[in-house]
């Protein structure tokens, strides 16, 4: 059975002191540096059904530019053209970004109103990308704040006695054949790296 809202505030002790007032309506000098560090980010959306995506941006420090202590620039990257997060924003509106630096067990969190651009000015922002963008995801911030280390540190992401090799795990081609059934040659890693080149 469930858990209300009701019962679930039974379980924990109430949100008080910095949690609450840590939460800004902005970008301070604080927010605009960690994001112009940040080579890493997880967008979340959700639709208009219902449907909930999370979805790995990456790009060199700063890949998300900061327009205005309200205001957020995402570039679209060449993906696998599913579009989930912004058929997601185009239906809701809404997204959330998280960010990571290696190295900082802190991230930042930031939610708001989100809307697709084609606009040439907005673009224009990106312009020097070695993949200009088609699209432009622009975030009009609601909520910003710094979240704690505890997750990064239980995990010890950034610990490089924690690291995993990469061939622990079949490579991508070899777990998405068997998933789909599919046949014939199975892409290497190396084969994917080099195909993947050209995006990145």
């Amino acid at each position: 059975m469930a858990i209300t809202l009701e019962q679930l505030r039974a379980h924990y002790p109430p949100v008080q002191g910095r949690a609450l007032s840590k939460q800004l309506d902005r970008l301070d000098p604080h927010c605009i540096a960690f994001i112009g560090l940040s080579p890493f980010a997880v967008l979340a959306t959700g639709g208009a059904g219902g449907q909930l995506d999370a979805s790995p941006r990456g790009g060199a420090p700063g890949f998300v530019q900061v327009l205005d202590p309200q205001t957020l620039l995402l570039p679209d990257a060449k993906g696998n053209n599913r579009l989930d997060s912004f058929s997601n924003i185009a239906e809701t509106g809404r997204a959330g970004l998280l960010f990571m630096i290696p190295g900082v067990d802190e991230t930042l969190r930031v939610n708001g109103e989100a809307s697709l651009s084609d606009h040439p000015a907005l673009l224009a922002h990106f312009a020097g990308e070695r993949n200009p963008p088609r699209l432009v995801m622009r975030l009009r911030v609601a909520e910003a704040y710094l979240h704690c280390a505890k997750a990064l540190m239980r995990s010890r992401l950034w610990d490089s006695a924690a690291q995993v090799e990469r061939s622990v795990l079949p490579t991508m081609g070899q777990m998405i054949q068997d998933q789909t059934g599919g046949s014939g040659p199975r892409e290497t890693q190396e084969q994917m790296v080099a195909r993947y080149a050209p995006d990145l």
